[in-house]
Order: structure tokens, then C-alpha cells, then sequence
């Protein structure tokens, strides 16, 4: 008798937690990361399914709150394309984080490099752009010690990752 009540007890569940979403209120899908002075506006954002979502049970076409990525998409393609030389451990869009595992060039095998880049912005800003990188060198004996890493080295890729995006995005209006 209970082998059977556990199947109709998970579809149950599964029914009141689907229906339980659609009551969400898009005006209050990410409040904190929008800045007052954003352009941002869920209803002119696209879907991975088209313009009116994935409409299951039919109703209005009106996407879920929270659908519509928060980041740059200009930052995030380059982003990705900047570091595409680096193995990937993570890659977020919706949260707006890159992480890439340690990366060990051919010209100095005892130096190892991880980055960590954060997308701010819905905007292509320069502010909307951080950039984390980690180095750590080899002591002879498979010991790994941080090391430092200079400003200009930081800059000089978050400088390089901005000059793609914007590159980019005059190659999408071109066309």
C-alpha cells in the first residue's frame, strides 16, 4: 500500500511546486544587481526557446522571473573568448562568473595561473568588468606558493577582454 502512495505523493508535490512558480512577480527579479540608471528591461530580453519562452501548459507567452541573463553579453562572449587558451572549471551567466583552473605556460613550467573574472553589469562598461588572476610557483619539490601578481598584469587583461567585447559589438551593429 505505501509502495504506491509514494509515486502520487512526489507527482503531487511535483504539480503544487511547478504551479507554485508561476505566481512569481518579474518586477522583482534581481532588484540588487540592476543599477537605478540601467537600460535593462525583462520584457525587450530574448529566451534560449524565442522571444515568448518554452510554453508548456500555453497561457500568456510571458517568460519566468529571472529568465533574462543580468550580464553584458558583449563582456561574457569576450570574456570566454579571451581565456579561451585556459581550461574552464565554471562558467556562470546567470550569476556573471568565469573561473579557469590552474594554467601552466610552456615557457615557464614552475609558474601556474588561475583567473576568476566577474561580469558586473548589464552595460558594456568598464566598471562593469572585474578581473581576479592567481599565481603560484613551483619550489622543486611539487610544493605550490602563491605569488604576487602585478595591478598591470590585471589591467592589462581586463583591458584586452573590454577591447574584444567592444569589437564585437561594432561587428553586430555592422551587420
Amino acid at each position: 500500500m505505501l509502495g504506491r502512495l509514494y509515486p502520487v505523493a512526489a507527482s503531487l508535490f511535483a504539480l503544487v511546486a511547478l504551479f507554485g512558480c508561476a505566481n512569481a512577480d518579474p518586477d522583482t527579479a534581481y532588484p540588487e544587481s540592476i543599477g537605478k540608471h540601467s537600460t535593462y528591461d525583462p520584457g525587450k530580453q530574448g529566451s534560449v526557446f524565442g522571444n515568448d519562452g518554452l510554453n508548456i501548459f500555453g497561457g500568456s507567452g510571458q517568460t519566468a522571473a529571472g529568465s533574462p541573463i543580468p550580464v553584458n553579453s558583449f563582456l561574457w562572449r569576450a570574456s570566454l573568448d579571451t581565456l579561451s587558451f585556459m581550461p574552464l572549471i565554471s562558467a556562470d551567466p546567470f550569476g556573471g562568473v568565469i573561473i579557469t583552473d590552474w594554467f601552466t605556460p610552456l615557457e615557464s613550467v614552475n609558474e601556474r595561473f588561475k583567473l576568476t573574472v566577474y561580469i558586473l553589469s548589464s552595460e558594456l562598461r568598464v566598471d562593469g568588468l572585474r578581473v581576479a588572476v592567481f599565481r603560484q610557483q613551483n619550489d622543486g619539490s611539487d610544493n605550490w606558493i602563491d605569488g604576487q601578481v602585478s595591478d598591470e598584469t590585471t589591467n592589462e587583461l581586463e583591458k584586452t577582454i573590454l577591447t574584444r567585447a567592444r569589437q564585437m559589438r561594432v561587428a553586430g551593429l555592422a551587420q
